[in-house]
């Protein structure tokens, strides 16, 4: 079997109405611009919430410059179609006029893999809107460190050694590779901080690549407020990783993740069906959606809407009922962000106007 790539690239390039949803002429530009090229086996086009998302398969190895133009020039021509009919925030993800060679620091989010294909290769590819990069913390972890969630790591012998997980400083832009169960404790000191550290990729021992996600903090690039991330993230399932309905497993639970409105709340994470990938409470609640192909020749079979299930009706219900409490905290941290993470709103305006009325305490 051949190697092959699969890239996610996503942008904010307006939203309709404000950041809501995405309007269906960008998805018919972008569909258009992919259904051009030759360089590609492969794409799909959808959206979660106003964030347009472009999954695309080729034999060009990650970080390609022709595929990252590629994504931008589709961006870019979105962009203007988007500042026509006036969306809002249109452009919101396009920190530069010009293309540098790698869409990465530019603002769009990007995961990609290159694998060798399996006999049957299924891939989940997780779509989220008004959240944060390490958002994806809590599930990897759960998919690939707890026997609780993923019964593979005690029975199946292919699993039972455990994985290596990269984890990204974002402050200091530098990483490191923990490998579980031994160094689990290290790990989750880390992770459970996902506003710094994030995890990148996940390894399975032998070198094999399990999972991906985006790591871009657009804030951070912008140096001004501009939202979340809204991230993705790629997870490769069953035949030496684990199985379909382990990785999907943590998203029965609606953990808190930082965003949601202005990017400065904490709210549950929904898994929701494509149908519903629409965040319109408090615009939100923070929204996942899971699409799952099977890769076959390069080609993507699919998507199937693997959240488009009753299973996770309770989920959703325990999502309401959490966004229901939340939500009445108001201004009150922890329904907003702590202080540190509120640097590019209005709060250092704030401190600024009232600095000279502190008064030092005797």
């Amino acid at each position: 079997m051949s190697k092959i790539t699969l890239s996610v690239i996503k942008a904010d390039v307006g939203g309709f109405p404000g950041h809501a949803s995405v309007h269906p002429s960008i998805v018919q530009i972008a569909n258009k611009e992919l259904k051009k090229q030759k360089i590609l086996e492969d794409f799909h086009v959808t959206h979660c919430g106003d964030d347009l998302e472009l999954i695309m398969t080729h034999r060009k190895g990650v970080n390609d410059r022709q595929i990252h133009r590629l994504a931008w020039n589709i961006f870019t021509k979105c962009t203007e179609r988007a500042k026509k009919l006036k969306l809002y925030g249109a452009g919101q993800d396009i920190l530069s006029t010009a293309f540098s060679g790698n869409v990465r620091g530019m603002g769009p989010g990007v995961a990609e893999m290159e694998f060798e294909q399996r006999k049957s290769d299924p891939v989940i590819v997780f779509m989220a809107d008004k959240t944060e990069a390490g958002a994806w913390n809590f599930p990897l972890y759960k998919i690939f460190a707890d026997p609780f969630n993923t019964a593979g790591l005690v029975i199946d012998p292919k699993l039972h050694h455990g994985f290596g997980f990269e984890v990204l400083d974002a402050i200091e832009n530098k990483s490191v590779v923990l490998n579980t169960p031994e160094e689990s404790y290290d790990l989750l000191a880390l992770i459970g901080a996902p506003s710094r550290y994030i995890i990148r990729s996940v390894y399975r021992k032998d070198k094999e690549i399990a999972a991906v996600s985006s790591t871009q903090k657009l804030s951070m690039m912008a140096g001004h407020y501009v939202g979340k991330d809204d991230p993705v993230c790629i997870v490769r399932a069953q035949s030496g990783f684990p199985a379909l309905g382990e990785v999907l497993e943590p998203f029965a639970f609606p953990f808190m993740v930082s965003g949601w409105m202005r990017g400065s709340h904490h709210g549950p994470f929904m898994p929701v069906s494509f149908e519903d990938a629409r965040c319109t409470r408090f615009d939100g609640p923070p929204r996942v959606i899971a699409a799952g192909f099977q890769i076959a020749d390069g080609k993507l079979i699919g998507p199937t809407d693997l959240f488009n299930d009753p299973a996770f009706d309770l989920a959703r219900q325990r999502a309401n009922e959490e966004a229901d409490y939340i939500r009445r905290m108001g201004p009150f941290e922890p329904s907003r962000l702590p202080s540190e993470e509120m640097e590019y709103t209005s709060l250092p305006s704030v401190l600024k106007k009232l600095k000279n009325r502190f008064k030092k305490m005797s």
